[in-house]
């Protein structure tokens, strides 16, 4: 996204991934997501490997080099797999060599984790499905649904003008452009996008059909967007319009 600072797109990212809540599939697309923001120092996948239906990640886990971490299900309807996982990032948290953690799943299960990590003054990312409880998401710095990763070319195309008319982004537009502009009324579109993203971590262009911010904002009819400074502000009333409400 247009928006991503500097701070945010390099260091050590570990990415730790529930087998039981993701899909084999969206791996490759979403690694090179997290190329985006830094370096997957440490990629492992958590999950009981002797079942059969975790065997379609074989061939992913070769390719992308993810270490498989063996978690047996010792009680029917305990999750020992997210005790795993959260204990191992807790280890890594306390090495002190990670910037960030990418926590890939869908469970609610890791609210606490990333808090926990957000505390520590960790950047966290978070991937999963739509269903993923909204504490979760809030929970984490960033959270992208792996729908938009498995979209050819890292997003969808616009299909039709609802898609930039939706009112409760118009009115996450209107108040981040009304928090980062100066007193012209233009705002920074990097401003823009940063604090969209502290008020609503999953926030993506993608999701409304545009690869990037300022795709978006140049498609919204009530914005005017000034390409060369890469700048937004709310298009102005005309006089016409007003004595015509």
């Amino acid at each position: 996204m247009d928006s991503q600072s500097t701070s945010e797109s390099q260091g050590s990212f570990a990415v730790l991934i529930d087998a039981d809540n993701m899909r084999a599939d969206v791996i490759k697309p979403l690694l090179a997501e997290v190329a985006k923001f830094g370096t997957a120092s440490v990629k492992r996948i958590y999950g009981d490997w002797t079942t059969p239906r975790l065997g379609g990640w074989k061939e992913v886990l070769l390719e992308q080099s993810i270490q498989p971490v063996q978690q047996f299900g010792y009680t029917t309807g305990k999750n020992a797999t997210d005790s795993a996982m959260i204990i191992d990032a807790m280890d890594l948290l306390y090495t002190g060599r990670f910037d960030g953690f990418c926590l890939v799943s869908s469970d609610s299960d890791f609210t606490r984790l990333a808090a926990r990590l957000r505390e520590a003054g960790k950047f966290v990312i978070g991937f999963g499905e739509r269903k993923t409880p909204k504490a979760l998401v809030s929970a984490c710095d960033r959270f992208i649904y792996t729908d938009v990763l498995r979209s050819d070319g890292g997003g969808t195309q616009p299909t039709n003008k609802a898609s930039v008319t939706d009112k409760e982004l118009i009115g996450q537009l209107r108040e981040a452009i009304d928090a980062a502009s100066d007193d012209t009324g233009w705002a920074h579109l990097g401003g823009v996008g940063s604090n969209i993203q502290k008020r609503a971590p999953d926030f993506d262009p993608r999701t409304y059909g545009h690869k990037r911010l300022s795709d978006l904002v140049a498609a919204v009819g009530m914005l005017e967007f000034d390409k060369s400074k890469m700048r937004v502000r709310l298009r102005p009333v005309r006089t016409k319009e007003i004595v015509k409400s």
